[in-house]
């Protein structure tokens, strides 16, 4: 089996181990986490604790379908030009373009949420200018070189983690010594004593499946870094066969936590449970603290949405379906045409969030949360082509091979079904259900219209198959 580029990306492989590790820990841990666990507990009590390590299984079958593709095709577009080699040219093109969507309505919510984040601050200042602070030296962080890019994921990660596991820390020396809490041990006896571990029935976790899944959006940016990690044989591996263990420790633990302090319905009236673990502590400035992770957070989404859509857009020119100047390179081997484009529609989305404020967005995100289902379903799908490929022989080399293939496939693919018809049960996400049809059929639309349909990128392994053939 060959391993050569697939469609001859020619960007520099300038992430190195601890920068694939720590982009991979950033990806699964969002704003959510910090300030939206008080509403995902609310919807279901104790018994999300269930809900997250499901959900959590969920992602890292995902994960490690996406790992055996990403061994041995490393490439930066990823999801997209995998779809475009073991689906078709259709798929890659409707995968590029709803993930490039995904994150430029994401990155809209993020970047204007730091405008948010400073006022806290310094409550007299325009919204819009650390908005666009933000935006211009994300930006720039993303065209000096991958490396850059890489060098500020690891840090935001960094803060992220590190305050995590300091509240887990702090909070399990309240609930065995009872530090902090007058040398009262709390224990764990919250967790079923107000209203039992299933207060809201199994309606309640049920429903907020969709919630949870949401949560962990970004994870599989792990991918698309694949085109410029250093060593992505070794790099990719390591990192996918930890995001189970680090979605267990940091959003169960973190959860199991909250919920023993504090009586799960007593959440979501005071601020991020984040603050009131800190403040039991006894530190005066838990809420500074927490928003200053919050800010990293936010401003970690939007430098990891920059460098996402660039390469998107890179890798949809290369197959032929966005325009052609999309693919030139920078003097640091970055698509800087890319870039700068993305970073544009990111301009517009700042200008779009204070004009219409409120329902434009909800619709919009509402896309966000398709694509979301689409990729992760496409990774799934385009694994089954890919190992149907291979001979006996290249099976048994295969790097990072898939377990449980393919029953874990479709059994995965069926729970991604699930999360999309609980999308009707709920009011903010039902009209997913409605502007996500839309959004596909747009797509569809541009592809025949425009005649994408008869510029099909092929690539060279795929035109020597058919020559073999």
């Amino acid at each position: 089996m060959s391993k050569q580029n697939a469609l001859n990306e020619n960007l520099e492989r300038g992430l190195e181990e601890r920068h694939i590790q720590l982009i991979a820990l950033g990806g699964a841990i969002g704003v959510g986490l910090f300030l939206g666990s008080a509403t995902t507990i609310q919807a279901a009590g104790p018994a999300i604790l269930l809900v997250y390590t499901i959900s959590g299984l969920a992602m890292f079958v995902i994960m490690r379908a996406l790992g055996e593709i990403a061994t041995s095709y490393p490439v930066s577009g990823s999801f997209s030009a995998y779809a475009n080699e073991f689906i078709g040219p259709l798929a890659g093109y409707m995968t590029g373009w709803t993930y490039w969507f995904m994150w430029i309505v994401t990155c809209m919510a993020e970047i204007t949420a730091v405008g948010v984040y400073v006022k806290f601050w310094i409550p007299t200042m325009p919204q819009w200018i650390p908005a666009l602070a933000a935006l211009v030296v994300m930006t720039c962080v993303n065209l000096i070189a991958v490396k850059a890019y890489g060098e500020f994921e690891f840090w935001f990660a960094l803060i992220k983690v590190v305050t995590i596991i300091a509240m887990i820390v702090m909070g399990l020396l309240m609930i065995i010594f009872g530090i902090g809490n007058a040398g009262k041990p709390v224990g764990i006896s919250n967790l079923w004593t107000h209203g039992g571990f299933f207060p809201k029935g199994i309606w309640g976790p049920v429903v907020s499946v969709t919630m949870v899944m949401f949560a962990y959006l970004g994870t599989e940016l792990i991918g698309v870094t694949a085109g410029e990690a250093k060593n992505p044989e070794k790099t990719i591996p390591s990192a996918i066969n930890k995001v189970f263990w680090r979605i267990l420790i940091f959003y169960v633990g973190a959860l199991f936590v909250i919920m023993c302090l504090y009586p799960w319905n007593s959440l979501g009236t005071s601020g991020s449970p984040f603050v009131l673990v800190f403040s039991k502590m006894g530190i005066s400035a838990a809420a500074g603290i927490i928003n200053f992770v919050v800010l990293t957070a936010a401003l970690s989404s939007c430098n990891s949405g920059i460098f996402s859509t660039g390469r998107m857009l890179y890798n949809l020119s290369l197959q032929g379906t966005a325009p052609k100047s999309f693919s030139k390179l920078g003097k640091t081997h970055v698509p800087t045409t890319s870039i700068i484009v993305s970073a544009l529609f990111l301009l517009i989305g700042v200008v779009l969030n204070f004009l219409f404020p409120g329902k434009v967005f909800t619709y919009v995100t509402s896309v966000a949360t398709i694509g979301a289902i689409w990729v992760w379903a496409i990774i799934l799908i385009v694994q089954l082509r890919f190992r149907k490929r291979l001979t006996p022989d290249q099976v048994k080399n295969l790097h990072f091979p898939m377990f449980g293939y393919p029953y874990l496939n479709y059994i995965v693919l069926a729970f991604l079904g699930f999360v999309v018809v609980m999308l009707a049960f709920g009011k903010d996400t039902m009209v997913a259900l409605i502007v996500g049809p839309i959004w596909f059929a747009i797509l569809l639309a541009c592809y025949y219209i425009f005649g994408l349909n008869k510029k099909n990128f092929k690539s060279k392994e795929s035109e020597e198959s058919d020559q073999e053939k």
